[in-house]
């Protein structure tokens, strides 16, 4: 009988535990982004995409792509349509790999920030027409317009836990701590009968 009781309670406790955890599970990400990552690119973009699972607002100085030799791109206003962030940019630098770091504020107040690695495998020469139409950053020069040997990079997970959430893995241990006492408890209940 007290087994019974004992595997009820240990069932609703770890119900508990699994409902405070959904929060921390259902909070908003990257889902994915134009350039993709780990995409090696021949030529490169004129604009960046990124598209999240809930809707965001821009943090100050939300996007900055960096790249080989200090190259650094200009971009252009960002805008956002709910969970969709656009930014027209202008690439200079030689070929290599990039990275292009983001930084926004959830509905929740939380900020995030991460980053997105692709490849240019050519050289990204300064338009000689104007630059985005858009309040641009400025950018220093380009650092060399040699080409590179460049490899096609390993999808990577840059993002970051937003401040003020603890990480999935937390919760997952938490969770089979609270399962394996509980089994061990329930082993101790039942060898005391015996």
């Amino acid at each position: 009988m007290r087994f019974k009781r004992f595997g009820a309670s240990l069932l609703v406790t770890g119900s508990i535990l699994l409902g405070a955890a959904t929060p921390a599970l259902a909070h908003a990400e990257l889902k994915s982004s134009d350039p993709a990552r780990g995409a090696s690119l021949a030529t490169p973009p004129t604009q960046i995409k990124l598209t999240f699972s809930g809707p965001v607002t821009l943090a100050e100085n939300p996007i900055q792509i960096t790249g080989p030799g200090n190259a650094s791109w200009t971009v252009g206003r960002a805008e956002v349509a709910g969970t969709v962030v656009t930014a027209p940019v202008q690439a200079v630098g030689p070929a290599g790999e990039y990275t292009l770091r983001y930084k926004v504020t959830f509905e929740d107040s939380d900020v995030a920030s991460g980053s997105v690695k692709f490849s240019l495998s050519n050289p990204a020469a300064p338009p000689s027409s104007q630059a985005p139409s858009s309040q641009a950053q400025s950018s220093p020069p380009p650092a060399s317009s040699q080409a590179q040997p460049t490899a096609t990079p390993a999808p990577q997970a840059d993002e970051t836990t937003p401040e003020g959430l603890l990480p999935t893995w937390v919760w997952i241990v938490l969770a089979v701590a609270v399962v394996a006492a509980g089994i061990v408890v329930a082993l101790r209940f039942t060898r005391r009968k015996d």
